[in-house]
């Protein structure tokens, strides 16, 4: 096995481990302890506890954003709206579940804004991956771009999973999520007008 596969069959294990024991206030000593290996080989694949939870957190990044691509796909095919994509994605993404990992995410990024070693270029892939993953999913829906929307739904979304870790009650975040996506309708209705005028 070559060192990209051994770095990725590892990271498998934590994230598992992560997922059924939790990372909150484990060492990187421990977390070796918990999936087989030592805390050096770790360290070998990963420089730092904190580059770990980057890596951590960055695979379910992806993971999400190609369940994004995969939603889109089946609406499109059936013929499904934006705000049916939105409802199911979030449905997804603030299920208790992940909410180990949500913490995770705001944790490195709350240490990457600080530039601490193991975190170089997190901030970098924060927003822009789901702007093109939400490009991607527009255009298979048949929706004109509005990058600007986009990031908002982004940062509605973060906030609103930051406010569940902080204790919100679910259904509230849910029916906010759900205004939201109300009004993001209202914006988009009067975009897709307006794009239609112009090549009209």
């Amino acid at each position: 096995m070559n060192a990209s596969a051994s770095r990725q069959e590892m990271l498998g294990r934590v994230v598992a481990y992560a997922a059924a024991e939790g990372l909150t206030g484990r060492s990187l000593r421990e977390i070796a302890a918990g999936v087989g290996t030592s805390h050096r080989m770790l360290i070998y694949h990963f420089g730092s506890r904190e580059g770990l939870l980057a890596a951590i957190v960055a695979l379910i990044e992806q993971q999400q954003r190609d369940l994004l691509g995969t939603l889109a796909d089946r609406l499109a095919a059936a013929g499904g709206s934006a705000d049916q994509l939105m409802l199911l994605l979030w449905q997804q993404v603030s299920d208790p579940a992940l909410r180990p990992y949500v913490r995770l995410f705001f944790e490195v990024a709350g240490v990457a804004v600080h530039g601490t070693p193991g975190t170089e270029g997190f901030l970098d892939k924060l927003t822009e991956p789901w702007l093109d993953a939400g490009e991607a999913a527009a255009r298979q829906l048949g929706l004109p771009v509005d990058r600007d929307a986009l990031r908002l739904g982004v940062a509605a979304s973060r906030g609103l999973l930051l406010d569940l870790l902080a204790g919100a009650d679910p259904a509230a975040a849910d029916a906010s999520y759900r205004l939201f996506v109300r009004l993001w309708e209202r914006h988009a209705a009067g975009g897709a007008a307006a794009h239609h005028e112009s090549r009209s």
